[in-house]
């Protein structure tokens, strides 16, 4: 007997989307105000009051996000085989609410960093890879889920420097830590309440009709997703300094004033996410109207345009950091650098978690999805290290440096262009 659809589009919905796409959209997005809540705070917690060098906070924070993303490596195999994608969201968000919490107390810093990864890796490949069975075969609003799902994030990552980088800038940096672990617990209370909006999930044994996955079966599927994953990981080696040196950036060579008032370094992490919110509404509606006119770009050439588009960002800031010639830069020039940039990193990031979700073989989406963060984790981990450049060379150099890093990703996201047609359906009609 074959399974019957999870769900369908003439399921009750909230917002025209099953309502379990809003339950895990409030999860995410309070998970996320945790963590980028405490990632606002991260760096200058290392160098202003732990009295870290630069570039020892800048290796630090690499590696610490570089584990963050290491672990659901391990995570989507143990949801996937052992705890099922519910149980596995529970878990990582108690074991994360404990480490944000663990970051209030200044002789627990590390061992709140390691908790927080961990659970971690449980929570974040299981959550989003529960997005597919939201959807029946077919359903035309699956393919933009991600991108709503994707607000969600950065509802959090808008509203967490604001409150928690307040509270750590202005009150101490304890306060903000702790605001971010209040925030996973409110995540976690969402998700215990929602699960009844969400489809049952699918056996983790095998069944008659249903045969184990191999993974030979699949093996070229495989091949262009790891061609995604490294090219993603020299994209993230720019894309990732956002939080890390372009901050400490905002903080010693940015005019922050206005009207005698000084904008606190950490709200502008929210521009970010910010963006992200005011652009989505409008640029799914144009790749609707483009899909419906048959002109939808392939995923390759749409993430190559957003990296070419993030380089620009970057060499707009290295042009001002040059011409200002090492005095303050006027921090309008800084929002117009995180227009640039939130643009060409929404034709990046949704649209390669997506196609990896889409590929993912039967039974093994967190595991597939898991995969996806691996490139955030080599990414992350090679931003550290081009962070500790950071000090040894001046601002306009170092930013001209990432945009030639994005380029060589874009180059290398449009040389995939055919691969991921051969095995991605939805890409081979798009022009």
């Amino acid at each position: 007997m074959s399974r019957a659809p999870l769900a369908a589009a003439a399921d009750p919905t909230w917002f025209g989307q099953p309502r379990g796409l809003t339950v895990l959209f409030l999860t995410n997005m309070w998970e996320q105000f945790s963590y980028y809540g405490m990632r606002a705070l991260l760096v200058y917690y290392m160098t202003k009051e732990l009295l870290l060098a630069q570039g020892q906070a800048s290796f630090i924070y690499g590696a610490y996000t570089a584990c963050a993303y290491f672990t659901p490596i391990v995570g989507g195999v143990i949801a996937d085989r052992l705890l099922g994608k519910r149980r596995a969201v529970v878990i990582g968000a108690s074991i994360m609410a404990a480490g944000h919490f663990m970051m209030a107390f200044e002789p627990l810093f590390y061992v709140a960093l390691g908790t927080i990864a961990l659970g971690n890796g449980l929570f974040l490949p299981s959550l989003p890879s529960q997005i597919n069975d939201l959807y029946g075969p077919g359903d035309p609003r699956r393919s933009w889920a991600y991108n709503v799902y994707y607000v969600g994030i950065n509802i959090g990552g808008f509203l967490a420097p604001l409150i928690c980088g307040t509270l750590g800038e202005f009150y101490g940096w304890h306060y903000g830590f702790g605001a971010a672990g209040i925030g996973m617990v409110a995540g976690l209370l969402i998700y215990l309440w929602g699960q009844r909006y969400l489809p049952p999930e699918a056996p983790r044994q095998a069944t008659p009709d249903l045969p184990p996955t191999r993974w030979a079966d699949h093996r070229r599927t495989f091949l262009v997703l790891v061609g995604v994953a490294l090219s993603v990981t020299v994209f993230r080696g720019a894309y990732e300094q956002v939080g890390n040196t372009v901050a400490l950036w905002a903080d010693t060579g940015l005019d922050r004033g206005v009207a005698g008032f000084l904008i606190p370094m950490t709200w502008f992490q929210s521009l970010n996410p910010l963006l992200v919110m005011l652009m989505t509404p409008p640029l799914l509606a144009w790749w609707r109207r483009r899909a419906d006119e048959g002109r939808d770009t392939s995923p390759a050439k749409r993430m190559a345009v957003g990296a070419v588009v993030v380089a620009g960002a970057y060499f707009l800031l290295s042009a001002v950091a040059w011409s200002d010639g090492g005095e303050r830069s006027a921090w309008l020039w800084f929002v117009l650098f995180f227009a640039i940039f939130t643009f060409g990193e929404l034709l990046v990031l949704p649209t390669g978690l997506g196609l990896f979700a889409r590929l993912a073989p039967p039974r093994l989406g967190a595991t597939t999805v898991a995969a996806w963060y691996l490139a955030i984790f080599t990414g992350s981990l090679s931003a550290g290290l081009v962070g500790t450049l950071w000090s040894h060379t001046d601002p306009a150099r170092f930013f001209a440096m990432l945009g030639g890093i994005a380029l060589v990703a874009a180059a290398l996201l449009r040389s995939l262009d055919r691969p991921i047609r051969s095995v991605d359906p939805t890409a081979r009609k798009a022009p």
